[in-house]
């Protein structure tokens, strides 16, 4: 069971010390208290663990300083959408804000190799007109020989260019705990001149300590990408992970599942999924069309593969999209064959606005349908 307290309580006054003297006398069930920063108010939810299916719904909602209780229904208490749930499904960083509604592209280095390259992407993410981009500065590679990153030595020139250029916030894969620690220190190095959401990669879905140690902190928001190996259920559970630590700014990444079924692509595209994620839980759903494609081949119509299931995944309601771009991906060195270049970035925004608008589109025709059979 989740109780919703009345914004803004105070942790010192009568109502909320009466309320938590009459949890802590409930046998068998144990409560923890999470702190939500919305965008005018602080917002505490509390999450009662245990045998609750003996609580009325009613007295819980009725206790001193509490605006609404609602019953789990699902194993995801914290990020789930449970019955009769009116909580918002959104946050904003940065003044950038990210829900089930929003669209958002993350164009940009899969891997940072120069900074020349760096002020390059952000150049041209600037002349048009975004505010969010990817660059990779922890690489996880498949053999121990092949390029790991720049690691901490690039994140000052990263988050300098991205002052200069307007860039509000930037995903940045990390695979240690320590990196969070490094990226706080090149922060305050340049002046805090940017925002950084961290994203677990789909090596480490679930490495638990790590969700754990990430989700402890509340000094960024996450995009935790889908296991490639395991089931949507077992990723959903382990972005609870996060939540259940104290982190539920959380968006949840697609990127395709490993599976020869998917051939020609790198993966096999799991962007249907999209509206499944938004239907079982509250995060915003990410894409990730460059990790799923893996190539530039474009079909005989002459629209690249990537661009394909960017709109597929789009016109399913996608909230965010990660895609590779470089300024020469012949000399890339991460997933070149799959970047797309700099001359084309104008393009793809133009497509991904011509989808969003068909996905607007049949929302007005579902909700015009609600309105003929109500």
């Amino acid at each position: 069971m989740i109780l919703i307290l009345e914004p803004d309580l105070q942790e010192n006054s009568v109502a909320y010390q009466a309320m938590t003297r009459f949890l802590d006398g409930l046998a068998g069930i144990e409560y923890r208290i999470h702190r939500v920063q919305g965008a005018e108010e602080l917002l505490r939810e509390v999450y009662l663990i245990g045998n609750t299916q003996s609580l009325d719904l009613a007295q819980m909602e009725a206790l001193p300083g509490v605006a609404k209780a609602i019953r789990v229904s699902r194993e995801y208490r914290v990020l789930g959408r449970h019955h009769n749930d009116v909580r918002g499904n959104g946050f904003t960083y940065n003044g950038v804000h990210f829900s089930q509604d929003s669209l958002h592209v993350f164009a940009g280095l899969c891997a940072v190799d120069t900074r020349e390259h760096v002020e390059q992407m952000m150049r041209a993410l600037q002349e048009n007109g975004q505010v969010c981009t990817r660059m990779g500065a922890y690489k996880p590679r498949t053999s121990p020989y092949a390029f790991q990153g720049h690691g901490s030595a690039c994140l000052p020139y990263v988050f300098e260019l991205a002052g200069k250029y307007g860039i509000k916030v930037i995903a940045m894969e990390i695979l240690h705990e320590s990196h969070m620690d490094e990226i706080r220190q090149a922060l305050e190095q340049t002046g805090n001149p940017t925002g950084v959401m961290l994203q677990i990669g789909t090596r480490n879905t679930q490495n638990f300590e790590l969700l754990k140690a990430v989700g402890r902190q509340q000094d960024f928001p996450v995009l935790l990408k889908r296991g490639f190996g395991i089931t949507l259920e077992e990723s959903l559970n382990a972005a609870e992970y996060l939540a259940s630590e104290g982190n539920n700014r959380v968006i949840f990444g697609l990127r395709g599942m490993k599976s020869n079924l998917g051939d020609p692509h790198r993966n096999f595209v799991d962007f249907a999924q999209v509206p499944v994620v938004k239907r079982l839980t509250r995060m915003p759903v990410c894409i990730d069309p460059s990790h799923s494609v893996g190539s530039r081949d474009t079909g005989p119509d002459g629209i690249p593969d990537i661009f394909q299931v960017t709109a597929q995944g789009i016109v399913a309601g996608a909230n965010m999209v990660l895609v590779d771009f470089h300024p020469d991906p012949a000399t890339a060195l991460v997933d070149g064959p799959q970047a797309l270049l700099l001359k084309e970035l104008p393009w793809f925004l133009e497509d991904v606005r011509l989808a969003r608008e068909t996905y607007e589109e049949r929302c007005l025709l579902a909700g015009a349908q609600r309105e003929a059979g109500a």
